[in-house]
């Protein structure tokens, strides 16, 4: 039964003199992966007087007729134009539990409930609906799938976006199948959408970049958006996920999904490619990887060479195009790179820095003059820290295999039971704390200072990093009364004297993936071995927590 607000609710509205018809009706469609059938069920209301849809729901074929309910109240109050509000005077449906189903429900409502064998509108639709569904055509040609799918795979384990910014273009020529050149560009060093970019115009590109920098209204990003020329390849999660940190680097492989698709200023946005698409995109990409495996050492954010190279690339023979094999140039862009980074730094006028001359007015700048101001705001916020040791093995991988790497001059070659800090946090975090390391001239030393709660009495230890500018900077507050900090720390300090004092800090991605609190090598993106000072070094003393009002 509907509720008595409801039914008032509907009384209140237009009775018009029409009949409506109701139905809900199975829609296969094809399944990308398999090519299998995958059902859904369509409900359906209709103005069969007029001979318009007021209504239409998508919905899970296990679902009762409340869905069908639910339909009908949206066919009455909120139907698709040109249709007005307004109460039927009679409704017909097919379906004899249905047609028992509704008189239950609209009671008082004076609609005239009637049984039909057969509803010749509404099976005109649905025979419609049926086939604009399976003309639709696959995301990608079959023959193309499993090439297609295989080097977005490749291209994913490369990770470009770990070395190129998106204003860091790559030409790519082909000469053939329609396309001169394309013009590709890497998202993902921002840890926002990963995925590659193939311009078939330096026009188009240059246009896109431009019209971002000048609106910032979304119907004038949306609309840039919808004018790029390009063909595309994009990563996205096969979950939903909610969290503001997540980062889809962190998931492995089965969990990622590839998409590939078109953008054109004259069809927009589309999710699929056709066989005359496919072929150049899969050259392309793989032509791509093979460039990327070979330079990467040469490519970063600072450095981006004039680099060129050829290759023979092989068409796989299921593909059925008559080219067995083709040759592909690709080649850096250093000028155009500088011409793109310096378009966005004209239009960048905002200064987060701070000076002396930004202090509030009447406050002596010399009263800072010797302070060791303890700052918090290095490790970012909501980080896991560890304290504890890797082995002889863990620290000759890292050496090799870390994207940051930096190793104090004197410390020793050799070491083993290194005593380190482990911060796991995720992959744009990461990479945000080492740019602002690297700006203060990388890290001098780390000790442990200790610290006091007046109010309290509690006594703890506090974690200091000092940069090369010689800022402190706070990661982590230990309170001697924790006797699992207490055995961790005297074993962190005998490893300590066992590597000629030294200690190490790995900064770590994958704190909201499966691999949270456990972070594996692979996820350790940055390895410092540093001097383990004592803090009298620092000439701080001991420090007091003073609550700030």
């Amino acid at each position: 039964m509907l509720t008595q607000s409801t039914r008032r609710r509907l009384q209140k509205l237009e009775q018009i003199p029409c009949v409506w018809e109701g139905d809900r009706r199975s829609l296969s469609v094809a399944s990308d992966a398999d090519s299998a059938e995958q059902t859904g069920e369509c409900v359906l209301w209709v103005d069969g007087s007029q001979g318009f849809v007021r209504a239409m729901d998508m919905v899970t074929s296990d679902v009762g007729f409340e869905a069908i309910v639910r339909t009908l109240i949206r066919a009455m109050e909120h139907p698709h134009n040109p249709a007005e509000p307004a109460r039927p005077q009679k409704i017909v449906v097919k379906d004899r539990e249905l047609l028992f189903f509704l008189r239950g429900v609209l009671q008082g409502l004076d609609i005239a409930l009637d049984y039909a064998p057969d509803l010749p509108l509404i099976d005109e639709i649905f025979q419609g609906l049926q086939s604009t569904v399976k003309a639709r055509p696959p995301h990608l040609p079959p023959q193309y799938e499993t090439p297609l799918n295989d080097i977005a795979h490749a291209l994913w384990d490369n990770a470009p976006w770990d070395y190129l910014g998106d204003h860091q273009i790559i030409a790519v020529s082909l000469d053939r199948w329609g396309i001169e050149t394309f013009y590709v560009s890497v998202l993902g060093m921002l840890g926002l959408d990963y995925g590659i970019l193939m311009y078939r115009s330096l026009e188009s590109l240059k246009k896109f970049r431009a019209s971002v920098l000048q609106n910032d209204s979304i119907e004038q990003l949306e609309n840039a958006f919808l004018n790029q020329d390009c063909l595309f390849l994009t990563y996205d999660s096969l979950e939903e996920f909610d969290s503001d940190d997540f980062d889809l680097y962190d998931l492995p492989w089965p969990e990622i999904d590839s998409q590939f698709g078109n953008l054109h200023p004259l069809e927009g946005l589309r999710s699929f490619l056709y066989e005359e698409e496919a072929v150049p995109v899969l050259v392309a990409l793989t032509a791509l990887d093979r460039f990327f495996s070979k330079h990467n050492y040469k490519l970063d954010d600072d450095r981006f060479p004039k680099i060129e190279s050829t290759y023979k690339i092989s068409i796989p023979p299921e593909i059925g195009v008559p080219e067995k094999s083709v040759s592909v140039t690709v080649a850096t862009m250093p000028e155009l790179a500088s011409e793109l980074f310096e378009m966005a730094s004209d239009t960048d006028d905002d200064d987060d820095s701070f000076a002396l001359e930004d202090l509030p007015e009447g406050l002596d700048p010399t009263m800072f003059a010797g302070l060791p101001l303890l700052r918090e705001d290095l490790i970012p916020d909501g980080s896991l820290l560890t304290l504890g040791s890797i082995s002889e093995d863990t620290i000759e991988i890292l050496r090799m295999t870390a994207q940051y790497y930096t190793r104090d001059e004197e410390a020793p070659q050799e070491m083993a039971g290194l005593p380190v800090v482990i911060v796991q946090t995720t992959r744009p975090k990461v990479k945000d704390t080492v740019a602002r390391i690297e700006e203060a001239g990388g890290i001098r030393a780390m000790c442990f200072n200790p610290g006091e709660n007046p109010a309290s009495g509690e006594q703890f230890d506090l974690g200091i990093l000092q940069l090369g500018n010689r800022q402190l900077y706070l990661f982590g507050e230990y309170s001697h009364d924790n006797p699992h900090y207490q055995e961790v720390r005297k074993k962190w300090e005998k490893n300590s004297r066992r590597n000629q004092g030294y200690c190490g800090l790995i900064l770590a991605m994958g704190a909201t993936g499966s691999h949270r609190g456990n972070p594996q090598l692979r996820d350790m993106m940055a390895f410092y071995e540093i001097p383990a000072i004592d803090p009298d070094d620092l000439g701080l003393g001991p420090l007091q927590m003073i609550p700030m009002f």
